[in-house]
């Protein structure tokens, strides 16, 4: 777990593997918990921060430890909803995009877990330049620290459908996950995360087998093998046959529905004919469907379906016994759509 410069990478150890680094060092297991109070609960930016561990050790830690802290480089509010889109720069320079929401039942964040995205999704601009690299643990937890010391708010709610796959950073994630829902740290529920993946089939299977409860949410965006290849290569990998059998399986080992994400472009993946099929297949799973009016990418040249077809898509969905819910739509207004505004800074 090598941070930039080949040091270990504090912020992503266990609270276990942090007693166990400072015995090595010759200090009291204490002083464990009193560094990780100060990453994952007091949100420190920084050793300098943490008043009460001595300066020798804190130097000391300078020295062995890499202390990741994102940077906000670009923040972008909506005027319609306050809707907030930070752009932050990591340790080595890159940056990734996180999004900050406000709803009735709390504040949610929307993290990125690459930079960058290697599955060339057709409708998404994270893929537009490739995959640089994945995030660490500690990078992904600090998009949610700096935002929660940004806003002055408590995060509620946490989805990993930023930019990246985070199924293409799997043991990245999970340890993510754990530190995030420790109950010494944020201590964050469980059931209040939502992660994505746009069908990894072998990594699906696996997330079902770790014994948590999170949500988990498949991009699906089409109803025939042949349409999904159209609009994302991964479909050539895994066939819809397999994917509805892993969602079964995540299912049966969790106790936990899936949710299907499907995002309505006009003219591709609208019909009525495709709402029954999306039916089809969500109804034998007890899926949830999240239909998502799709957001405009220029590169792309897919357009959102207009408000009269979303809604008759839902109403088939509905008619077929089918729990449905419209994404409501938020930041469309500035540059919503996962890597915009990452695109917009490297040009």
């Amino acid at each position: 777990m090598d941070a930039v410069g080949g040091k270990r990478d504090i912020k992503s150890l266990t609270l276990e593997e942090l007693k166990k680094e400072m015995e090595e060092m010759g200090e009291k297991t204490f002083r464990a918990k009193q560094l990780y109070e100060w990453m994952h609960v007091k949100l420190a930016r920084g050793y300098g921060e943490m008043t009460n561990i001595p300066g020798s050790l804190r130097e000391r830690c300078e020295e062995r430890y890499a202390y990741t802290s994102v940077r906000q480089v670009r923040l972008q509010e909506s005027a319609r909803d306050g809707t907030k889109k930070f752009l932050f720069e990591l340790a080595d320079g890159n940056t990734v995009e996180s999004v900050w929401m406000k709803y009735k039942h709390g504040n949610s964040v929307c993290i990125s877990s690459q930079v960058g995205c290697r599955m060339g999704c057709a409708f998404c601009a994270s893929t537009l330049d490739g995959l640089e690299r994945s995030l660490l643990p500690s990078e992904m937890l600090d998009q949610v620290y700096m935002i929660t010391r940004l806003t002055g708010e408590r995060v509620s709610n946490v989805v990993v459908m930023g930019m990246g796959e985070p199924l293409d950073n799997y043991d990245n994630l999970i340890r993510f996950l754990h530190l995030l829902t420790d109950e010494n740290g944020l201590h964050i529920s469980q059931r209040s995360l939502t992660v994505s993946t746009c069908g990894l089939v072998p990594q699906m299977r696996r997330l079902a087998e770790e014994g948590l409860q999170i949500t988990l949410a498949l991009s699906l965006h089409a109803t025939t093998d042949e349409k999904r290849r159209e609009m994302m290569p991964v479909a050539r990998r895994y066939c819809l046959e397999e994917l509805m059998e892993a969602c079964a399986y995540y299912r049966e080992r969790t106790g936990r529905r899936v949710t299907f994400e499907y995002s309505l472009a006009e003219g591709v993946n609208d019909s009525s004919r495709e709402a029954e099929a999306l039916a089809g297949l969500a109804g034998p799973l007890d899926c949830h469907v999240n239909l998502i009016p799709v957001n405009p990418v220029e590169e792309r040249g897919f357009r959102a379906s207009t408000g009269e077809r979303v809604l008759a898509f839902k109403n088939k969905l509905e008619k077929n016994g089918i729990n449905v819910t419209i994404r409501r739509e938020m930041g469309g207004d500035i540059d919503g759509a996962c890597g915009q505004l990452r695109r917009k800074a490297l040009r």
